[in-house]
């Protein structure tokens, strides 16, 4: 019985670590959706457009290389 409570805490931690992860990935999709439909509403892409896209893609590409490990 000692050994599972140990072990319980650690899946529930990596269980929060996934789900953080996992509503990060969908925030940022709809983060670059949004910026994509407003950005292409007026008609033309300004640099600023341009800009606020590429930072979003950018920190969207970390998010993925931030995904938690799973430890046996």
């Amino acid at each position: 019985m000692n050994n599972q409570q140990p072990s319980e805490p650690k899946e529930f931690v990596g269980n929060l670590k996934n789900g953080i992860w996992l509503f990060g990935i969908s925030s940022w999709l709809f983060g670059i959706t949004d910026r994509s439909i407003a950005s292409f509403a007026d008609g033309y892409l300004s640099a600023l457009d341009l800009t606020q896209l590429f930072t979003a893609a950018t920190f969207f590409v970390a998010w993925l290389f931030l995904k938690p490990t799973t430890n046996p």
